[in-house]
């Protein structure tokens, strides 16, 4: 009760949720002491994919004893999620502990929520100053609050795709516009891009690049993967070549994330064996990522059928998504809410070989689209029906033996459907 009452005077330090600007976490920070001067960090850039890399370069680590801090955004299930020091969840007592001093330190002074937060976080992580501290970047990057350290190790830039269009000019919301946004203050160190979904949109993001002096290590230039039909996978950089096992992950677009992981780490020579990277991937705590729900309430519904929740909201996710989905020899029955912010349309529009697809409201979520007005937006791809309850459209999917069900749309979905479960 404690937490949630620091929380929701946090909430109210600003009237807008997001207000683009770094003066006010850089003003706060100072005040801290300026905690965000840290000596090991790796950013964490892009759209898609930067909790899956992120969740696997900390499997990794953890399996070489290589202590991490973490930091992430939004959470899922609760709050604590963000906050991760030596590789633990923060605990709501230390949580509530840790945002109680920040916000008596920055005396009242406007502030937005996440602000505050990634203020909190480097905080937090001067007591793990050792650590390595990873760190995701939110909204765009050049005036995200996480943009406000001086030095990192690395910086990662995952799939780059359109997304959060709200938030550019009418006259901006281009691939051109988020590229820039996303890679044009990235520090001098390393540069690691992962496998992007054009050569337009690694073109841009070469030549956005251009001028900084990093080293840049970019998939299948100096690093790759291939699958093998035996269930291998062969990975190789400049290092040599690994024969990896199947990682714990589902969906085979995840080695995308998980080979950008392994290049980062060899890279920087972090003192972690081929047998960590190997055991590595096999122990990824992957949450709402095409995960399976395989026991609780929602999985007695449809004893006889497999239910996956994935987080996925914008075009470029529902690509990766439906290409997965094309390789698995079933029926699968679609249940969706979202965001009033997103390109609905365009996200379902890329599942082509649904047997069924059910709208529902996102609970809890006053920014949501409502589901019976996403269904008439959604009824020209597939004849949509719409549900009250994520119980009643699991529940009215006309599934037969061996058939899926995957709900998707939203995190905040995810994170609803996970809790329910």
């Amino acid at each position: 009760m404690k937490l949630q009452k620091i929380l929701s005077r946090l909430q109210k330090l600003h009237p807008k949720e997001i207000d683009l600007s770094l003066n006010r976490v850089k003003k706060l920070c100072e005040k801290l002491g300026n905690p965000q001067n840290l000596s090991r960090c790796i950013s964490v850039v892009g759209t898609n994919g930067k909790y899956s890399t992120i969740q696997a370069i900390r499997a990794i680590l953890k399996e070489a004893n290589i202590n991490c801090n973490i930091y992430t955004s939004p959470h899922i299930l609760k709050i604590n999620e963000r906050f991760v020091y030596n590789d633990q969840e923060i605990s709501d007592a230390n949580l509530a502990k840790l945002l109680f001093e920040v916000e008596e330190i920055n005396n009242g002074d406007p502030i937005t929520y996440f602000e505050i937060l990634t203020a909190a976080y480097f905080y937090g992580a001067e007591k793990f100053k050792d650590n390595i501290n990873i760190i995701e970047s939110g909204l765009f990057h050049r005036f995200d609050a996480t943009n406000i350290i001086n030095k990192n190790l690395a910086s990662i830039i995952t799939s780059i795709g359109l997304d959060h269009l709200d938030w550019l000019p009418e006259n901006e919301k281009t691939i051109e516009k988020i590229v820039f946004e996303k890679t044009s203050n990235l520090l001098n160190s390393n540069i690691f891009i992962a496998k992007q979904s054009s050569k337009e949109t690694l073109n841009l993001i070469k030549k956005n690049i251009s001028n900084n002096k990093s080293n840049k290590i970019i998939f299948n230039e100096k690093f790759s993967y291939s699958l093998n039909e035996n269930g291998f996978i062969y990975y190789e950089d400049e290092f040599g070549s690994l024969k990896l096992p199947q990682p714990n992950v589902l969906g085979s677009f995840q080695m995308e994330n998980i080979s950008t992981a392994i290049a980062t780490i060899r890279k920087l020579n972090l003192n972690v064996s081929d047998d960590n990277i190997k055991t590595g991937i096999t122990k990824i705590q992957s949450i709402a990522r095409f995960q399976e729900i395989k026991k609780g309430k929602l999985k007695d519904l449809c004893k006889n059928n497999k239910i996956y929740v994935d987080g996925s909201h914008n075009p470029l996710g529902a690509k990766v998504l439906s290409e997965h989905l094309e390789k698995i020899n079933c029926k699968k029955h679609i249940v969706i809410g979202m965001m009033a912010n997103k390109d609905h349309e365009k996200y379902i529009s890329y599942f082509k070989n649904i047997s069924s697809l059910t709208t529902i409201d996102i609970p809890n979520q006053l920014n949501a689209i409502k589901g019976e007005d996403l269904k008439k937006k959604l009824d020209k791809y597939k004849k949509t029906q719409f549900k009250n309850s994520i119980v009643e459209a699991i529940t009215s999917c006309p599934v037969s033996e061996n058939d899926i069900i995957l709900i998707t749309g939203s995190l905040y979905l995810a994170g609803e459907v996970l809790k329910l479960n």
